[in-house]
């Protein structure tokens, strides 16, 4: 729980930090965005899954 709690108040320091010096804020479309992340974390899943059952 502490690591969702820190990346949240990273992103939200980011944010701010990027606002301010009126850049574009470094995130993609959020439903996109948040769909590469899940492909990423599924991605990474299946690898240890598969090198598990493969190569153990």
């Amino acid at each position: 729980m502490s690591e969702i709690l820190l990346a949240t108040f990273a992103g939200f320091i980011v944010g701010i930090f990027f606002t301010a010096i009126k850049l574009p804020l470094p995130a993609p479309p959020v439903l996109p965005g948040i769909m590469g992340i899940v492909g990423v974390y599924l991605g990474g899943v299946a690898y240890q899954s598969i090198v598990e059952r493969f190569f153990s």
